[in-house]
């Protein structure tokens, strides 16, 4: 039971013989197939019942770059949230203009107070580098 399709063109420049077999075999691709997705449904169940054993051998050598990831992940949304609250508080009449004048009075007071004489200039290097050492540990001793 094999037909058989010729084509036959006139017009071009070899008409060929096409063989087309529609017999008994067109069922077993679909029992190929149907046994190739029961192996696969077996692997990821196999894989997901071994999961939580494999889990803390993962994490565990891999936990650096996991907890980077998630510190660079954490960050970038900390970042955009950020600036959405201030695009939204921008977005409020009259709060920038104030923020804006507020933060130029301060600006201000900040020369005058620190910046503008040399003595002071000396009391904001002192007061930085005291934090400093605050911070970072630094075992210098405490200024008379």
């Amino acid at each position: 039971m094999e037909p058989e399709v010729k084509q036959d063109n006139s017009s071009d420049f070899g008409a060929e013989e096409i063989n087309v077999d529609l017999g008994a075999s067109s069922t077993t691709p679909s029992v190929d197939s149907n046994e190739q997705l029961l192996e696969a449904a077996q692997k990821v169940s196999k894989f997901l019942s071994d999961l939580p054993d494999y889990l803390p051998t993962f994490f565990g050598e891999y936990r650096r770059p996991i907890v980077t990831i998630g510190l660079i992940v954490v960050s970038i949304i900390a970042v955009k949230l950020t600036l959405a609250v201030l695009d939204s508080v921008n977005d409020i009449p009259l709060l920038a203009p104030s923020f804006e004048l507020i933060g130029l009075g301060y600006t201000t007071w900040f020369v005058y107070r620190y910046l503008w004489r040399a003595s002071n200039r000396k009391e904001l290097l002192d007061d930085f580098g005291t934090l400093r050492d605050e911070i970072l540990g630094g075992s210098s001793s405490p200024k008379d």
